[in-house]
C-alpha cells in the first residue's frame, strides 16, 4: 500500500527512477480499485461516474510513475508516447516495464533514494 501512496505523493515528479516493485504495485492497486469501482457502478448505476473520476485522478500519477520506471531502464519518458500506437505500442511498453533497471547510476538519477544508485545516494 505504501507504493501506491508514494506514487500519489510524487504525482508531478517525472524525475528520478521507480523500481519494478514500485511500478507494479501501483498498477496492481489501480487494477483492484478499477474492478471495485466497476462492480459498484454495475450494482448502483447512479454511482457509475466514480470510475471515470478515479481514472481522471490517477492519470497524472500513472504517467509520472511510468516515466520514472522508464528512467530506471535508462530510457526517456518520451517512450510513453508509444502507448498511442495501437496494440504494438502497449506491448513494447510492457516489455520495457518488465525489464530490470540499470544497475548503478544512469543518466536519469536525481538524488535516488531507493538504494538502486549506489551507497552514496542511498542516504539522501
Amino acid at each position: 500500500m505504501n507504493y501506491y501512496i508514494d506514487a500519489f505523493r510524487n504525482y508531478v515528479n517525472f524525475n528520478g527512477r521507480a523500481t519494478r516493485t514500485q511500478f507494479w504495485m501501483f498498477v496492481l492497486f489501480n487494477f483492484i480499485a478499477g474492478v471495485v469501482l466497476t462492480v459498484i457502478g454495475f450494482m448502483i448505476p447512479a454511482l457509475a461516474f466514480l470510475g471515470s473520476i478515479y481514472n481522471l485522478a490517477v492519470l497524472l500519477p500513472s504517467l509520472a510513475i511510468g516515466a520514472r520506471r522508464l528512467h530506471d531502464t535508462d530510457r526517456s519518458a518520451w517512450w510513453l508516447l508509444l502507448a498511442l500506437v495501437p496494440v504494438v505500442g502497449g506491448i513494447v511498453l510492457i516489455i520495457f516495464y518488465v525489464l530490470p533497471g540499470t544497475p548503478g547510476p544512469n543518466r536519469f538519477d536525481v538524488g535516488c533514494c531507493c538504494g538502486c544508485c549506489g551507497e552514496e545516494n542511498a542516504e539522501q
